[in-house]
């Protein structure tokens, strides 16, 4: 292993709850803390300092916090969304270092070999990078060290109180055959301080830096941990003065590897995250311009560059963003939502054609960049036969593609979000049978089932028509101040109220609706209301044409 390698472990030990308080939580002024949920047992798996300061510690069961702590906020644990956010973190920790690796669930591991003369040295460096991640409302510890193992353990235990062991060997007063079979169990740790300056382990001296640290700073097991503990092993220098093959023979190899990849006998690489795919491309002009034609002939050439770098990655656009840098060292941003993924130039340029019309070019324009904010996985379908190849010409034929491609016009013009389509609802209540959705972000509905009887053109709340208090459909009423006459019927059919809602708009009981054609002309819906919380009547609906 190279003797100038460097790395650098950045602990969060309260990431979990930091996180919490940053996306909502932060108004609770308290103690607070993040709960995981393990089988039918609950746990405290991140603390803020309130709630460190009360006595609690991570592991503790949530009754027994809540005991100590009745005013203790918690919050569900969300470990998907925490990866996330330690990703996050990772891709700013790229300012200090391009090699930054996840060290899940709550650290980061950064190489940064000839990087520290950039920060005036390593401990410049490491305190540079504890003030930010302070400043950004995250605690932190740091350790610096040859060898990922020992980074690790530095950051942890580097300044901290030994913790008690209380195990067999150490009970004087019971039986051999109880001490023998006494487990190890720790007592409550001490609160972590994120104010301690970084521990910085010399070049080369990885063995003396890490031999009064305890044997759990070498990242084994629970299990092994306390078999070592009870043999009064409880420190790496203890360890690392064993014989190899009887420690492994005991304990497993892994014990004997976690000490040999700390101390950089093993190598331990570490695997920094991929770079962030980027679909953006630019042109830079010798001259400035400010005609729409130019800047369309600008534009026509980024669009292939940005289409193929999308086909290349299966990607295709759903968010088109065009940035004009004016030559007054100003920018005018310019975003296009589409209907559907894209790739395809010949569909895109139009949509950017109806969006220029916004652009204020100023004293001119020198440099362009045309990006897709937003994607989705968009492949290219292979036609096995004759049948898939119909299948795709009645598809065009059909104006699906069409229909995406008109949503993107007008959405180009009045916005994506006030296009809407309606979808089936499963419901019997008439105001119910359809759902608003968003026409871009959701699909046609395959099919929408027949109701029992024909229902309204146009449907509107309920109206009140006056006519006799009978069961029977009158033969004359009035409506918005009309006198109706009626010329036939077709009914009654008995709608009933979902008896699981409270909707105020049915408590006047079940109705009975009738369609009923009238001499006037008009063909109405109409209902009487059976009479519940509130008092029924004849009411009319809708109308049929």
């Amino acid at each position: 292993m190279p003797r100038n390698r460097r790395i650098l472990s950045l602990w969060f030990p309260r990431l979990a709850a930091e996180r919490a308080m940053r996306l909502g939580c932060g108004v609770i002024d308290g103690p607070f803390a993040v709960v995981a949920t393990t089988g039918s047992r609950q746990t405290l798996a991140s603390l803020n300092t309130e709630a460190e300061a009360q006595g609690l510690f991570a592991g503790q069961a949530l009754r027994d916090a809540l005991a100590c702590c009745p005013g203790l906020a918690t919050q569900p644990a969300d470990p998907v969304a925490e990866v996330g956010f330690l990703e996050r973190i990772a891709r700013w920790a790229g300012k200090f270092t391009p090699l930054v690796a996840l060290d899940t669930p709550d650290a980061l591991m950064l190489d940064i070999s000839g990087c520290a003369h950039l920060f005036g040295g390593e401990e410049g460096l490491a305190t540079t990078l504890r003030d930010n991640c302070a400043a950004l409302g995250l605690s932190a510890r740091i350790g610096l060290a040859d060898t990922p193992g020992a980074a690790w353990a530095l950051a942890r235990f580097a300044g901290r109180a030994p913790r008690a062991w209380h195990s067999g060997d150490r009970i004087r007063q019971e039986a051999r055959a109880t001490r023998s079979r006494a487990q190890a169990r720790p007592n409550r740790p001490a609160p972590v301080d994120t104010t301690a300056p970084p521990a910085i382990a010399p070049p080369g001296q990885m063995r003396s830096a890490l031999a009064r640290l305890p044997v759990e700073a070498l990242r084994l097991p629970p299990d092994a941990v306390a078999g070592l503990t009870r043999l009064g092993i409880r420190h790496i220098g203890d360890l690392a003065g064993l014989p190899r093959a009887s420690v492994a023979r005991r304990f497993g190899r892994d014990v004997v590897l976690r000490l040999d990849q700390a101390l950089g006998v093993t190598p331990e690489p570490i695997g920094p995250l991929p770079p962030e795919t980027r679909f953006a491309v630019r042109l830079t002009l010798p001259d400035p311009i400010g005609l729409d034609a130019d800047i369309m002939a600008a534009i026509d050439r980024l669009l292939p560059a940005l289409c193929g770098k999308l086909a290349r990655h299966g990607r295709g656009a759903r968010q088109i963003r065009l940035e004009f840098h004016r030559t007054d060292r100003t920018r005018q941003n310019i975003a296009i939502g589409l209907a559907r993924a894209m790739r395809a130039p010949d569909n895109i340029r139009p949509l950017i054609l109806l969006k220029l019309t916004e652009l204020d070019a100023g004293f001119g324009i020198d440099m362009i960049r045309l990006m897709a904010s937003a994607t989705e996985p968009l492949h290219d379908h292979q036609h096995a036969g004759h049948a898939e190849a119909r299948a795709a010409v009645s598809q065009r034929l059909s104006g699906k593609t069409a229909l995406n491609d008109l949503i993107s016009r007008l959405g180009a013009r009045i916005g994506l979000e006030a296009i809407t389509r309606l979808h089936p609802a499963d419901s019997h209540i008439p105001e119910k049978t359809a759902t608003v959705m968003g026409a871009a972000w959701s699909a046609p509905a395959p099919d929408w089932p027949l109701p029992p009887t024909p229902r309204p053109l146009v449907l509107f709340a309920p109206e009140i028509v006056m006519a006799p208090e009978t069961s029977d459909l009158p033969l004359t009423f009035r409506w918005r101040r009309r006198n109706f006459t009626v010329a036939g019927t077709t009914g009654p059919e008995r709608i009933a109220p979902e008896w699981w809602l409270n909707d105020p708009a049915w408590r006047s009981g079940i109705r009975d609706y009738w369609q009923v054609a009238t001499s006037e002309g008009p063909r109405l819906w109409l209902f009487r209301a059976h009479g519940g919380l509130m008092s029924g009547g004849w009411f009319c609906h809708g109308v049929f044409d």
